[in-house]
């Protein structure tokens, strides 16, 4: 064996023991590109800033956070679709991803990348400014219902899974509301903030920093139940409005990424949700860590997918 190929050879070798024990390799690239479709402060872009002040030191590697704007997402997937499949590249991924490519039917879609992790369930909130008059959620639906056009409410861009939880929420009250999307939580901010939305909708990590400051007030969950941090916030569903939604956070990359590449995220992520700093910042976002490595990412995902075309057509956004 030539000095070339058992250098080869070992550094596999290692490779397979260090992920057998639980530890992550050597990464194969040294600089890492996260790209999402969010703007800076929107939910995905503080998700993937957080996650990397973590990874940075387990897979000691550099990573940086690149926000593509546009087409709801579509731009930034298309772009990472296109990367190297070597390690360095991939999108952040939330249900927008899927519901963008049913709706828009983009030239790549969600099935153009490769789940490579899921890692969280992330419950969205219903929120007004700290000053409006709505103290719960009905009494937004009771002023939409008294008075027609007079309402406007805020969500994210137009195939996101706010955007569909707003409409369905509409729906759940018998309300007609124009529901004006952006191409992020932080612009929808500014619209809630400065009175021109009556709500808008999001999760505690793009919210934290203004609800902190006290400048919103939370009305709802759309989640199952109560959400363990914030015991006293009724859910959507308690409050009679029957509009429950499930949004996951993850990677997804270019097709073709190695086994040994996807294990080492898996390995890595695991050992980042078991870091104390980490555990507070997302227990305090009320994240619900699910992790999950490529294969089961890729079997979730499916499943979201055929849920959310079912969703669709009884919406009849899809036939």
């Amino acid at each position: 064996m030539n000095r070339k190929n058992f250098i080869a050879a070992f550094g596999l070798i290692a490779l397979t023991a260090s992920l057998a024990h639980g530890q992550p390799a050597e990464y194969p690239v040294s600089r890492v590109s996260l790209v999402t479709h969010s703007s800076p402060g929107g939910g995905t872009d503080v998700f993937l800033r957080d996650l990397v002040k973590h990874l940075s030191t387990v897979m000691k590697t550099s990573f940086s956070v690149e926000n593509i704007r546009g087409g709801s997402g579509a731009t930034a997937v298309a772009a990472v679709a296109k990367g190297a499949p070597d390690g360095s590249i991939f999108y952040g991924t939330t249900p927008t991803y899927i519901q963008t490519t049913l709706l828009s039917k983009p030239p790549v879609g969600y099935d153009g990348l490769d789940p490579i992790v899921i890692v969280f369930l992330d419950p969205e909130l219903i929120y007004t400014r700290a000053d409006s008059p709505y103290k719960s959620l009905a009494d937004v639906m009771t002023f939409a219902k008294a008075n027609p056009g007079k309402s406007r409410w805020g969500a994210s861009n137009p195939a996101s899974l706010e955007r569909i939880a707003m409409e369905r929420l509409s729906r759940a009250a018998g309300v007609k509301v124009p529901i004006v999307s952006h191409e992020g939580g932080a612009d929808q901010m500014i619209g809630v903030l400065n009175g021109t939305y009556d709500i808008g909708i999001g999760e505690m990590q793009e919210l934290q920093g203004q609800l902190d400051a006290g400048k919103i007030r939370l009305l709802a969950s759309l989640s199952d139940s109560r959400l363990q941090g914030l015991p006293a916030l009724a859910t959507a569903k308690e409050q009679g409005f029957n509009v429950v939604v499930r949004k996951f956070r993850g990677l997804a990359g270019p097709k073709g990424i190695p086994d040994n590449v996807a294990k080492a995220w898996e390995v890595a992520v695991r050992k980042v949700l078991e870091i104390p700093e980490y555990k507070a910042e997302y227990a305090r976002d009320n994240l619900t860590p699910i992790l999950m490595g490529r294969d089961a990412a890729r079997k979730f995902t499916a499943e979201v997918a055929a849920e959310t075309t079912e969703s669709f057509k009884e919406l009849g956004l899809v036939k």
